[in-house]
């Protein structure tokens, strides 16, 4: 048997565009598939149809001489066709959802309400933290002022006691002081009575030498006869502690110039005088006054 030298080709074309329209037909279901599928799970909900009737009215007497309309009659809703559902076999399973495109508006948002609540968040913890330093500032300005208080009720005690004390020792100088005042005056009272006595004991002892002086010059006078009253004769002595007369003035005459003489004359005569008891009265110079009647 002979063999044929003819190619072969025309057998491979047929089975090459065979297998391409079975790709293709199955790409189209495929595709019509999908399409479908989607459309599906997109569809509309369906409308509700609700039939609204009004209460029954008062049927108003009919006019039998004019003809009446008929009423009409309300037609249903129309409802819509059934969609046909495809075949089991048929059916692919659903794809996965497309991953929504990133709104930059949403991300926008997101930020500033992120930025807004860390704002809040610091705002929050600037106030608290404003308020524990208030309250720390305000704890440290009460216990400045109590100490300050402290420091100023201590300075207050202590110028009170400072100010008793003071008024102690015032009162004790002032007690201390009149008493010494006291003790003076009476010193000086006693000192006073005392010279006061001294000075009237001296007195009536001065008076008491006066006395005796003139009583021996008087018993030495010789009176003149022809005197008239009772006139006063005043002489200044002067003398020795002994009592010897060294002189004699007269300081203030009489009137009567032989009643003088005779006084002058007795006064020489009764030298040496009397000396006084005491000899702390002496006196060297004396004022004696002589009268020619006893007084």
């Amino acid at each position: 048997m002979q063999k044929s030298d003819r190619p072969r080709t025309p057998r491979k074309v047929t089975g090459k565009w065979l297998a391409l329209g079975l790709a293709l037909l199955v790409q189209l279901g495929f595709v019509a598939v999908l399409v479908f599928t989607v459309h599906w799970q997109n569809r509309k909900p369906e409308p509700v149809t609700a039939l609204l009737y009004a209460p029954p009215t008062k049927t108003p007497a009919v006019d039998t001489a004019t003809p009446q309309a008929p009423t009409p009659v309300p037609q249903p809703a129309p409802q819509p066709a059934p969609q046909p559902v495809p075949p089991r076999s048929v059916v692919a399973p659903p794809s996965e959802p497309k991953a929504a495109t990133p709104d930059p508006r949403a991300a926008d948002i997101a930020l500033r309400a992120r930025q807004e609540e860390e704002r809040k968040k610091t705002a929050e913890a600037k106030r608290k933290d404003d308020e524990k330093k208030a309250r720390a500032e305000q704890e440290a300005e009460d216990r400045r002022k109590l100490d300050e208080k402290k420091k100023q009720d201590e300075k207050a005690a202590e110028k009170q006691s400072e100010a008793r004390a003071r008024q102690q020792r015032e009162t004790e100088a002032m007690r201390v002081q009149a008493e010494r005042e006291g003790e003076t005056r009476a010193k000086a009272d006693r000192d006073a009575q005392a010279r006061a006595q001294q000075n009237a004991q001296r007195g009536k002892a001065e008076a008491d030498w006066v006395r005796s002086i003139q009583a021996k010059v008087r018993g030495n006078v010789i009176v003149p006869p022809d005197i008239n009253g009772n006139p006063e004769a005043i002489f200044e002595v002067v003398q020795l502690p002994t009592g010897e007369i060294i002189d004699v003035q007269l300081r203030k005459s009489s009137g009567v110039r032989a009643y003088d003489d005779a006084v002058s004359r007795a006064i020489l005569k009764s030298s040496p005088l009397p000396r006084p008891e005491r000899p702390d009265i002496f006196q060297r110079s004396l004022t004696l006054k002589f009268r020619p009647l006893p007084e």
